[in-house]
């Protein structure tokens, strides 16, 4: 739900997702040659799902969700269509673009101070949950956030 909206400079909105509410603000800054991107999402994440599955649960999500708003301005502001988006996240290239993406959060999570064993495991699981290849559950699912 839109809880502030400055257009265009920012607005800041609840998310609601399995049954768990985080809160995210976003702020768009004009910056020599474009425009700044900030994005802070906060979540009180359960800790069952932070073990099992690290930053990269959210992180990978709000990847593509990026990934979705490039080709959204690439393309002039034509709608992205759902349905070509979601057929590239299971193609080899979507599958890549979501595993380096993971990786990405991995290292993340590592130089944050989770121990490398720790944080492998949640990394692979999270692989798994959005790529398809093997068991990995739902990365959102209860908040993952």
């Amino acid at each position: 739900m839109i809880e502030r909206c400055d257009p265009p400079k920012s607005f800041s909105a609840t998310w609601e997702y399995g049954g768990e509410v985080s809160w995210i603000e976003l702020h768009l800054t004009s910056e020599e040659g474009g425009t700044r991107f900030q994005l802070e999402h906060i979540a009180h994440v359960d800790d069952t799902k932070w073990a099992e599955f690290g930053p990269g649960a959210v992180g990978v999500g709000w990847d593509l969700m990026v990934r979705g708003l490039s080709l959204h301005l690439g393309s002039g502001g034509a709608a992205v269509d759902p349905k070509k988006f979601m057929a590239w996240t299971v193609s080899d290239e979507g599958r890549r673009f979501m595993t380096s993406s993971s990786e990405a959060w991995y290292a993340a999570n590592v130089a944050g101070g989770e121990d490398e064993k720790t944080a492998r495991e949640a990394a692979d699981r999270t692989t798994a949950a959005y790529t398809g290849a093997g068991e990995g559950g739902d990365p959102g699912e209860g908040g993952a956030s």
